[in-house]
């Protein structure tokens, strides 16, 4: 539900930096899921959704999505996640962090990927979406310099903070097999 944009278009395109016809392909709102907080996860960079009572996320509502992009998505998200039927609000405004001023427009039922590897993996406090951007993004979007601290953790620790969702990841490596082959195979 909050991903971000350029991470969807590594997933759905292979790149991070899509042509104009493949961003025009997708329509990205900014949207809020009621009745859901957004936990971190031990060790990792990404978030987990989950449902609560009172708590609201701020995230994205995308639209064009085609069945192989969903599947990629499906990929990429893995088994630590089910996608899961919620009611979003379409923001017709985007307030501050802690929604002051968001203005909510339209109800939209969605697809969105919900915790399901148990509470025991997540830490206390919300995630924060900005620390992700400023110091974490690039791990996920390339740039071969950004990628050696990712290198460099999983040989010290024997863990990627990505969980194989990194440029050079595990998940990142078999979308990227899976696209060589669609494309392969719609030359034959």
């Amino acid at each position: 539900f909050q991903m971000e944009p350029q991470v969807l278009y590594r997933v759905c395109y292979g790149t991070c930096t899509p042509t104009s016809l493949q961003k025009s392909l997708l329509t990205i709102r900014p949207a809020i899921l009621h009745n859901h907080c957004r936990h971190k996860v031990l060790g990792r960079d990404y978030p987990a959704i989950t449902p609560s009572l009172h708590d609201s996320v701020r995230g994205t509502y995308v639209q064009g999505l085609t069945d192989a992009e969903i599947f990629r998505l499906d990929i990429f998200e893995g088994v630590e996640y089910e996608r899961r039927k919620v009611k979003i609000r379409i923001l017709d405004a985007e307030g501050d962090e802690g929604g002051k001023g968001n203005v909510e427009g339209e109800e939209v039922e969605v697809e969105t990927y919900v915790w399901v590897a148990g509470e025991a993996e997540l830490e206390e406090g919300e995630w924060d979406f900005g620390q992700f951007q400023r110091e974490k993004m690039q791990r996920w979007i390339g740039g071969r310099e950004a990628y050696d601290e990712v290198d460099e953790a999983v040989k010290a620790r024997g863990e990627d903070p990505t969980g194989g969702r990194g440029t050079n990841g595990s998940i990142s490596e078999e979308l990227k097999s899976r696209r060589e082959a669609e494309i392969l195979g719609s030359a034959v």
